[in-house]
């Protein structure tokens, strides 16, 4: 169990045992930065707490699908919003939050170079190196990566180089630790970071939408939690989201 997991069970612990936090989240990984600061927005307004739970956006819907007592779900794809959704577990619509983009990453000291598009060579560029993308099987990004690379017929040569991993932040790391060589991510994971560099920008139409939906689950809604999820779809969390690369709506 990684230490995000372990993180992640006391946190929910702690909220079912009487957290000071009014309103509990889950949401995808790549959220990370720019859900804390609307949270933190959020509370110096109005003095309520917001605790969020970050991870791949499938391992969160199965934590809820399992009973974990979260408020608001906020998944990187529309497929896993879609799961909960079959089993009457959110309440009302979706609010669509925000785009993002997908990128190819290296370390920011290479000399990799890279031009998306059908004659591209990635097993050349990996060289002896791996690629780092979230799991194909069930991460958004690692959906979206593998979709990509499908559409430019690079994924039947590649495959046996790929790290599939558990979300797209830990492909991020791996890549600013040099585990990997190149990592497929969000545009907004790899601004987050100064150990990494843009090599490549996949166009919109290699790969399905990149969507943000937001939800309030049917068990754990409540005033405060309603609250907070007006202020998701606010001009002020907007702002934050433009200003972290998410496109929003």
């Amino acid at each position: 169990m990684t230490v995000r997991r372990w993180l992640s069970m006391f946190m929910l612990l702690a909220f079912a045992h009487g957290s000071r936090a009014d309103t509990l989240v889950f949401a995808a990984a790549s959220l990370t930065n720019v859900l804390d600061e609307i949270a933190a927005n959020y509370e110096s307004r109005t003095g309520r707490k917001v605790l969020a739970s970050y991870a791949a956006s499938s391992v969160l819907a199965r934590q809820i699908e399992a009973g974990s007592p979260a408020q608001i779900f906020i998944a990187a794809d529309l497929d896993w919003m879609r799961y909960l959704q079959r089993r009457d577990l959110v309440a009302g619509r979706p609010h669509l939050l925000a785009h993002n983009r997908l990128v190819i990453i290296a370390p920011m000291n290479s000399d990799a170079t890279l031009t998306i598009g059908k004659d591209m060579n990635l097993l050349s560029l990996l060289g002896g190196e791996r690629l780092a993308i979230g799991d194909p099987a069930g991460v958004p990004a690692g959906r979206y990566a593998r979709a990509a690379l499908e559409y430019y017929g690079q994924w039947a040569s590649i495959a046996k180089k790929v790290i599939p991993v558990e979300n797209v932040r830990i492909a991020l790391m791996l890549v600013e630790t040099r585990a990997a060589g190149l990592g497929v991510v969000y545009a907004t994971d790899a601004k987050v970071s100064s150990k990494v560099k843009v090599v490549g920008v996949f166009p919109d139409e290699s790969h399905p939408p990149i969507v943000y939906p937001a939800a309030l689950l049917r068990e754990g809604r409540d005033a405060d939690a309603e609250a907070f999820f007006a202020y998701l779809q606010s001009g002020s969390a907007a702002e934050v989201l433009r200003h972290a690369g998410f496109v929003v709506p």
